[in-house]
């Protein structure tokens, strides 16, 4: 996938709950369905990881409810199964190490210490808490909400919510790591 083409991608996926919302008035949720089958396909490409081959089966059962029965609430139900494969992703980590985050912190820091590894376990304990409380605040949104709320949540207040945990973990880690500098 050439830089452009990754960009375009990254850009849809994000904004993936607006272009839906966007789109349901003005496009029937078969022609979306499109849309869902297409990104999960890409995500499952680029990555080449089994488990992003079984999202995309979920996004093509999603899409194929959304055509087959030409309703909506199968599309918005895919932020929902993102977060449920983003928390089979880290739990499955924490139970075969190393964890998810320490991959991760190992890319910039080889040499991570004992200290480190276990900073990184419990970071990605949290990742699964949030990714519990996302996919169901994204489960709610979808199935008893407004179409309105359901783009408002996962469309602009989930990133806000993890850009916070991105931010807020950034300065855990600054003070534990000046902590063991010092100690």
């Amino acid at each position: 996938m050439s830089r452009i083409g990754a960009a375009i991608f990254v850009a849809l996926s994000v904004a993936y709950p607006l272009v839906v919302y966007w789109a349901m008035g003005r496009f029937e949720p078969r022609w979306l369905a499109v849309l869902l089958l297409v990104l999960a396909v890409l995500r499952a490409i680029a990555t080449r990881q089994a488990i992003w081959l079984v999202a995309a089966a979920g996004a093509a059962l999603l899409a194929a409810l959304a055509t087959a029965f030409n309703e909506a609430l199968p599309l918005k139900l895919y932020p929902a199964l993102i977060n449920a494969v983003m928390l089979v992703v880290f739990a499955t980590s924490l139970v075969f190490p190393p964890s998810a985050v320490e991959r991760i912190a190992r890319m910039t820091e080889p040499d991570l210490p004992p200290a480190g590894v276990a900073y990184t376990r419990r970071v990605t304990q949290v990742w699964c808490g949030f990714f519990v409380f996302n996919g169901a605040l994204a489960l709610i949104t979808a199935l008893w909400m407004s179409d309105r709320a359901w783009a408002l949540y996962n469309g602009l207040i989930a990133y806000a919510l993890i850009g916070l945990l991105f931010g807020a973990e950034w300065l855990v880690r600054q003070r534990v790591r000046a902590g063991y500098r010092h100690g």
